[in-house]
């Protein structure tokens, strides 16, 4: 019902123009009747709210997902479907949306004005909706190269002339969203940069798990605390930060364990039967693996609950959940270049904590700290 009403819309208004050329004006209110231009109004500002609901829910999951991969800080999410996983809201990404939109308004004045940053921005999303459908057609789909490399030419030769025609307006406008998809493409890679950095200086500073454990049998005879320890562990083999810091301070450990790694597959979802597995170790240690899809909210009780199921019984009521808090301080030899490192530790010291991201039971928390020069 859709694409006819909107063919024959558009129809219209080349008629229109066609018989009545200073129509170009406003082709879509002029098409109506006067009595008929409230009623439109009306009409294209409901369509408008529902086009911008649309657009803000499609932030707010790119958004999550762009967590889950590890390409914009941990932001708080809530869930506001029982039944729909998807729908989610982030308040913070609302409120920046509230802000480029006003910024947006005030800026270019009327939507006269906001045409050609408008016209760039679709065409550009075009492109590259058909250049990332080559990608999944050949990747995931295995297409034959040959015809989809005539399929996907056949769109990019449309694509490339609506686009073409659009980068005539860079300087009315349409520079615009060139500079915030720059601005956002940089802080995204910045960050992304900025983590490896972080994990490679945790790597060199850790000490090997097994080793660890096997020397657990050399020493003499340790403390170990009645109950169950909990410490959020990267996907390898070496110790997790925050249990090297308490064994070393403290001296002590729990009677059991567990280090629970939690990733991100490349798939929306993963069902509960397949989302943990559990590595029984020597003196009480327990790696435990928790899979989440890009599109689900990790979520430390549910994990907890799971492992029941799989012969690892935690009391979530009695366990400790040790967490690192890293602090990270300008080098003389930084990793980053200079506005990198400025951005990236303003955006570190913003994020959202991992006990609200991952829902780890806040009473129930021991943070561990240690400060980095990058």
């Amino acid at each position: 019902m859709i694409l006819p009403a909107l063919a024959l819309n558009y129809f219209g208004q080349g008629a229109l123009i066609l018989r009545e050329p200073v129509a170009v004006l406003n082709p879509f209110y002029l098409l109506a009747p006067e009595w008929a231009m409230y009623p439109m109004i009306g009409l294209a500002t409901a369509a408008t709210v529902i086009a911008s609901q649309a657009v803000i829910s499609g932030a707010f999951s790119i958004t999550s997902q762009a967590m889950q991969m590890d390409y914009i800080p941990p932001m708080q999410r809530v869930h506001t479907s029982t039944q729909a996983m998807g729908q989610i809201y982030v308040p913070a990404m609302n409120r920046m949306l509230l802000l480029l939109v006003i910024c947006t308004v005030l800026g270019f004045g009327s939507s006269g004005n906001l045409a050609a940053a408008y016209g760039l921005a679709v065409t550009g999303t075009m492109m590259i909706t058909t250049l990332l459908a080559l990608v999944v057609a050949l990747d995931s789909w295995q297409w034959s190269p040959l015809w989809t490399g005539v399929l996907v030419a056949s769109f990019l030769i449309v694509d490339g002339a609506f686009l073409g025609a659009n980068l005539l307006k860079i300087p009315q406008g349409g520079w615009f969203p060139l500079v915030v998809g720059a601005t956002l493409f940089f802080m995204m890679s910045t960050w992304r940069r900025g983590r490896q950095v972080l994990a490679y200086h945790l790597q060199n500073a850790a000490i090997s798990l097994t080793t660890f454990i096997t020397n657990l049998t050399l020493f003499p005879p340790m403390a170990r605390v009645h109950g169950t320890a909990v410490y959020m562990s990267a996907r390898n083999l070496r110790m997790p930060h925050a249990l090297q810091v308490n064994f070393e301070h403290n001296q002590v450990l729990h009677e059991r364990i567990v280090l629970l790694t939690i990733s991100t597959a490349d798939i929306p979802t993963i069902p509960d039967y397949e989302r943990i597995d559990i590595d029984q170790m020597d003196q009480g240690f327990y790696c435990v693996t928790a899979r989440y899809g890009f599109m689900e909210t990790p979520n430390v009780p549910q994990i907890l609950s799971l492992c029941k199921l799989k012969g690892l019984d935690i009391d979530q009521h009695s366990a400790s959940f040790f967490i690192g808090r890293e602090t990270l301080i300008p080098s003389n030899k930084p990793d980053l270049n200079p506005l990198q490192e400025k951005i990236f530790l303003i955006m570190f010291r913003n994020a959202s904590s991992p006990i609200q991201f991952f829902k780890v039971p806040p009473e129930r928390v021991v943070e561990l700290g240690v400060q980095f020069e990058i």
